[in-house]
């Protein structure tokens, strides 16, 4: 599988930027189901992990 994009994103800089803009919010609800994002956080380590879910209000992960 080719290496994830998720810490490059355009549209997760969108969702820092202006969580609440349709490009934000288009962003949080696609990563609740992305096979990509899943594989991402799985790549990262505990603490990493455990940050990225704090930021963004994340339950699973």
């Amino acid at each position: 599988m080719a290496e994830s994009n998720c810490a490059d994103c355009k549209l997760r800089a969108k969702y820092d930027e202006k969580p609440k803009s349709f490009a934000g919010r288009f962003w949080r609800w696609h990563i609740n189901w992305c096979p990509g994002w899943k594989g991402y956080m799985k790549s990262l380590g505990e603490e990493e992990r455990a940050e990225i879910k704090l930021q963004y209000h994340l339950k699973k992960g």
